[in-house]
């Protein structure tokens, strides 16, 4: 037993390091994701620090990933993606992104949240957003305004914003965002 439980330890690290590798990560990303510092990261890829719950769960939510996947228990043959929604007070966030660092991808489900005065918040980052269902209501500044199913906007998330569902229906929204500033652009161009 004792055999089983070193040699499931021993191949942590070397599995953190793959998948960090795969997801183009590098540690100082992964540290501000998960609040782990880079020499502790380094010392469980490389084996020099035993894997511990406490540890691990941070880095699992990191990179999306069951904890399962990170000390190597037996798969089970469903090769479906299983994302789990995260609720942040009354929003629904679905992560369709699995790598620490750089942009992010999310589905929204914003509820309606009544009529009351919007809070706008600030803080680093780009966020571009497309509405997928519903009227999403949007304040950005002193601009008001209603997105409806197709419609998408793009912001400096420095710049005061909200947004909610702008009437009695929840709206799903897809979302991307990077804390460093990453822009998503989307730009077509006709081939003839």
């Amino acid at each position: 037993m004792d055999d089983d439980f070193s040699s499931v330890l021993t191949a942590v690290g070397p599995r953190l390091r793959a998948l960090r590798r795969q997801r183009e990560t590098t540690l100082t990303d992964l540290s501000a994701a998960t609040g782990i510092s880079v020499s502790t990261l380094s010392r469980l890829e490389s084996g020099q620090r035993k894997p511990t719950l406490e540890l691990l769960l941070p880095l699992a939510r990191a990179y999306g990933v069951q904890i399962d996947e990170l000390v190597g228990a037996p798969a089970t043959g469903d090769p479906r993606v299983h994302l789990r929604p995260v609720k942040r007070g009354d929003l629904t966030m679905v992560p369709l992104t699995r790598r620490a660092g750089g942009v992010q991808a999310y589905k929204l489900v914003v509820p309606s949240r009544g009529s009351g005065v919007p809070e706008t918040k600030t803080h680093e980052g780009y966020e571009w957003i497309y509405v997928l269902s519903g009227r999403l209501r949007l304040v950005l500044g002193d601009r008001d305004m209603v997105l409806t199913p197709g419609e998408a906007a793009e912001f400096d998330t420095r710049v005061p914003h909200w947004f909610g569902s702008a009437d009695s229906t929840p709206v799903e929204v897809l979302s991307l965002f990077g804390r460093q500033g990453e822009r998503a652009h989307l730009r077509a161009r006709s081939g003839g």
